[in-house]
């Protein structure tokens, strides 16, 4: 047979180990001489497939071995990797590809980008479509003719394909100005020149083309050629021959002039692949070696089975019992991720005890990888997650987006704190708990409203709160964070003063590690690229633009993980087996995904150009997922709700449902997961009730705790005993009681400093408003309504002194033994009636406390602030207490403002006695004696849920 006739071409089904099959192939038939093996060479898709089949060598020969070549066509430097010996001497040379973040930045560039993250993600995703038009070899008189053929389209598709004609015809001669090319361009180049070569002048020793599915021209070019060499072999992955796919589906697929084809079908990809070499499916020949890990052929005559067309999944009916059994295949569903990811690391960990199997996940879904990868480590396991994990994941990624953060709110508390919390921020692990309690210190001070941003704003706050010594071991740190985003800068400075923050807060600690080292290279990047330079960063953009660029990046982890435990994506398996196989995240949008939209190319234009469509990678998952089902045993999973809604199924997995008449259930690990962290039967609590010893009951108390011991003595427990204390959420909006101190403020400043001189009580309050720590929204909703009660406080004061009633005391504090309990009180104003009697004021933002309440025993503070007046326990004030008021600033009809008296329509000294045996009874009762302190004894009287968690409440309230 002549070398131009010849073809050589095999498959190995997908129910052998692909590079265990082919590594034992090429021994037995190279491996006789120990040098031949070494002569020749095996092209595969990546460099995991390149591990893949060492190792499969290494696992066959069982002992030393010469290996043959191993080249990844998809490597960026395909070229070196082929060796310079084999290029003539007078080849040009290929010219560089450019860097794939300088590229992205120019077509942010050309894309009007501006540094925006949105614009970022048009360039990403006009990038891809680029690639996608190189890689299928689209000329671009080609692209404009479609475009011309094409006359109802849409306006925003017109108004894309104009712009997308413009760059793809500019764009060549921008990068051959800089003296690069695409990298797809250079990989397309390469790969021509080789065939070309080698169409004249074949390599010594034997060359293989082995687990390439892709059918891009020209790699397709170079199969082609390796088919047909004396030495030559192309070894497909899991071809469907014809006595497992019969030939009217094969020719179903397509494509052809009418029809575009099954795109979504597993085999469509490795029939367009066999067009484009020229090579008929009778012509391929099935490769006669096995490997490790195989499984029962009649296995894949199922698969095929249900992985048929629809317009043939009609012949389901009519199969025998043996064309759909799927014997080795079980599934197991979950009712959320969670419990998913806890059953495939059960499974994993599983197949440990069962000396030298392999288990491996397979799944799309970089969630589940990543809660399986960290289940195992219960158990000490270090999963070889391959595929790895984003930047924006990793440690320093992490950190640089803290930093864009902080710098981006202007140093607001929640990312300050947040990027000083940070693992690698602060110190080393032997000083970090000195650092952490200084964090603490000030998030304990940053809790409460915003304060002004910056800097100047911290300084005034933790002066204000006592912390200065704990900010001043911090500030330092974050002095170069100050005010950079108030305008916007350029990207090349924004990743200046990134590594710059990262180094002042983590030292070197930022940049060690694979994901230091590769944060570093990012940011240098950047620092270096005139595009950069040319781009701004806004402060809303430069969180959401880094995450971008870091999201890009895939950290992966050095090779050691454990050597029988592996986590593959979908791309990482291929080629790969394990004796169990866990396929993950069986679920609708997940695998398969749902096709990534493409802005820049109609459909309509990828078919006139014979391009791809936007489904094809859907066959191309199907292909994954119909290999993967070929391990010895195989473990289904998916979760029936994900974090947001209820899931569908897979499209794949229904079709193995559908045609085997429900695959197994693996019921045991259902139970298994389910038991693992199961807490049993819930026991819910009774209503506490401490009772503790009389030594530890308290004997002072605030006047403002006495309705909380009477109404839910539980929390006055909590409070007074165990001294716990609700602490404020960071950023808090402007509460009640923020507004009320606020305006305690401003009363007790009129009274000291202007004698409550009416008119200048309005612009007291207006320069409360005018703080810039008050925001702009609350300043515009309050603002209004303050004033307005602000000058009915000013038009009471003057009918007051009018009267003759005179302002003594504001804010004063005092105390006095009552009922043999020390009573402490601050009144909010005391004034001096005309008779020689004091009058007790209390101001309100809110509403004052009702008749109803005062009358059932509570709202007791002005009684036992007079209480204490009466006693003289308020240093300079003297007299009989008369007159109580609340001062409510609430809404009273048609106007702000209210006047109460509490003890209205009581005879003289009624109110003061009525509060003191009402306190004297409570006093009895849970401070001189034992009266268990039960929660919410008298909830219609005790509003505040600060310590709800803490008595469980909603585990008792309410239950007979």
């Amino acid at each position: 047979m002549s070398d131009a006739a010849r073809v050589a071409v095999f498959t190995i089904p997908s129910h052998r180990s692909f590079a265990d099959a082919l590594a034992a192939g090429l021994i037995a038939r190279f491996g006789k001489d120990p040098l031949a093996l070494a002569r020749g060479r095996v092209l595969l898709p990546n460099n995991r497939a390149v591990r893949a089949v060492t190792d499969a060598f290494v696992r066959a020969s069982g002992k030393g071995l010469l290996l043959p070549r191993l080249i990844p066509v998809g490597d960026p430097e395909i070229d070196e990797r082929i060796g310079g010996a084999l290029d003539p001497v007078d080849s040009p040379p290929v010219p560089p590809a450019i860097d794939p973040t300088e590229r992205l930045l120019n077509l942010a560039s050309i894309v009007g980008a501006d540094g925006s993250a949105e614009g970022l993600r048009l360039a990403a995703d006009l990038a891809r479509t680029l690639d996608a038009l190189l890689i299928e070899e689209i000329d671009p008189t080609a692209l404009r003719d479609a475009v011309d053929e094409s006359s109802d389209l849409a306006s925003h598709w017109e108004k894309s394909l104009l712009k997308l004609q413009l760059i793809y015809e500019a764009w060549p001669e921008l990068l051959r100005e800089r003296g690069a090319i695409d990298l797809a361009e250079r990989r397309n180049r390469v790969l021509h020149a080789l065939a070309e070569r080698w169409k004249s002048d074949p390599p010594a020793g034997f060359t293989v083309a082995a687990g390439i599915t892709t059918a891009a021209p020209a790699v397709a070019a170079v199969l082609r050629r390796v088919a047909h060499m004396p030495e030559g072999m192309v070894v497909l992955p899991g071809l469907w021959l014809g006595d497992v796919f019969p030939k009217k589906e094969w020719d179903a697929l397509g494509p052809d002039e009418d029809k575009r084809g099954e795109a979504t079908h597993p085999q469509y990809h490795l029939k367009l692949l066999l067009d484009r070499i020229g090579v008929a499916r009778d012509e391929v020949r099935r490769w006669r070696w096995s490997g490790r890990a195989a499984s029962p052929p009649a296995r894949s005559r199922a698969v095929a089975n249900a992985m048929a067309a629809p317009e043939f999944s009609h012949k389901w009916e009519t199969l025998r019992a043996a064309e759909r059994r799927l014997g080795g295949i079980r599934v197991a569903e979950f009712p959320d991720a969670a419990a998913e990811a806890q059953a495939v690391a059960l499974a994993l960990r599983d197949a440990l005890e069962t000396p030298g199997k392999t288990a491996a996940l397979v799944t799309p879904d970089r969630q589940l990888a990543g809660r399986v990868s960290a289940l195992l480590r219960r158990w000490g396991i270090e999963a070889d997650d391959s595929a790895g994990k984003p930047l924006s994941h990793a440690a320093t990624g992490t950190l640089l987006l803290g930093i864009a953060a902080a710098a981006a709110e202007e140093l607001a508390p929640v990312p300050v704190l947040a990027l000083l919390k940070h693992p690698l921020v602060g110190a080393e692990a032997e000083q970090r708990p000195e650092w952490l309690e200084q964090v603490r210190t000030l998030d304990r001070a940053l809790r409460g409203p915003r304060p002004p941003a910056g800097l100047a704003g911290l300084d005034a706050l933790f002066a204000e709160k006592d912390a200065v010594r704990a900010w001043a071991a911090v500030r330092e740190r974050l002095s170069g964070l100050d005010g950079v985003l108030r305008q916007p800068i350029s990207l090349s400075r924004f990743a200046t003063l990134l590594g710059q923050a990262a180094t002042a807060l983590a030292d070197d600690r930022a940049w060690r590690g694979p994901d230091g080292r590769m944060a570093a290279e990012l940011l240098a990047e950047l620092q270096s690229s005139e595009s950069a330079a040319r781009l701004n960063v806004t402060a809303a953009d430069a969180v959401p633009l880094l995450r971008q660029l870091l999201d890009d990046r895939a950290v992966r982890p050095p090779y050691g993980g454990h050597p029988r435990i592996f986590i593959w994506g979908l791309l990482e398996a291929r080629l790969q087996r394990a004796d169990l196989l866990v396929l993950g995240g069986l679920n609708e949008g997940v695998w398969p995904s749902l096709p990534a939209p493409d802005p820049w190319l109609p459909p309509k234009i990828r078919a006139t150009l014979g391009m791809p469509t936007l489904e094809f990678r859907i066959g191309l998952a199907a292909h994954d997922f119909a290999s993967a089902l070929g391990a010895p045993e195989v473990l289904i999973t998916r979760a029936r709700r994900d974090s947001r809604s209820p899931t569908i199924a897979s499209r794949f997995l229904l079709r193995l449902d559908a045609i085997s008449g429900g695959l197994p259930r693996d019921l045991t690990l259902e139970r298994l997961t389910r038991a693992l962290d199961d807490p049993g039967a819930p026991k819910p609590v009774d209503r506490p009730a401490p009772a503790p010893g009389a030594e530890e009951r308290p004997k002072e108390i605030w006047v403002t705790e006495v309705d909380r011991l009477k109404a839910d003595p539980f929390a006055f427990y909590a409070s007074a005993i165990l001294r716990l204390r609700m602490l404020d959420p960071l950023d808090a909006d402007y509460s009640a009681r923020w507004k009320g101190d606020e305006v305690h403020k401003v009363f007790e400043a009129w009274l000291k400093h202007d004698n409550c001189d009416p008119d200048k009580l309005r612009a007291r309050a207006e320069r409360l408003l005018a703080d810039e720590a008050v925001h702009p929204m609350l300043r515009a909703l309050w603002a209004p309504r303050l004033l307005e009660a602000i000058d009915w406080i000013a038009d009471l004061e003057r009918k007051n002194q009018a009267e003759g009633r005179n302002p003594l005391r504001a804010e004063i504090t005092g105390e006095s033994p009552l009922a043999g309990i020390l009573v402490h009180g601050r009144a909010d104003r005391i004034d001096s009636l005309p008779d020689g009697g004091l009058a007790i004021v209390d101001y309100k933002t809110g509403k004052p406390p009702t008749k109803k309440a005062i009358e059932a025993g509570f709202a007791l503070q002005l009684g036992l602030l007079g209480l204490i007046g009466r006693a003289g326990g308020f240093e300079g004030v003297s007299g009989e207490p008369e007159v109580f008021e609340y001062w409510s600033l609430i809404r009273d009809r048609d106007k702000f403002g209210k006047c109460v008296r509490a003890d209205k329509d009581m005879s003289e000294g009624e109110f003061l006695d009525r509060a003191y045996r009402t306190f004297a009874d409570a006093a009895e009762k849970w401070l001189n004696g034992t009266e268990p302190f039960t929660a919410k004894l008298n909830p219609a009287y005790a509003p505040y849920g600060d310590y709800d968690q803490l008595m469980r409440l909603e585990e008792w309230y309410g239950r007979k």
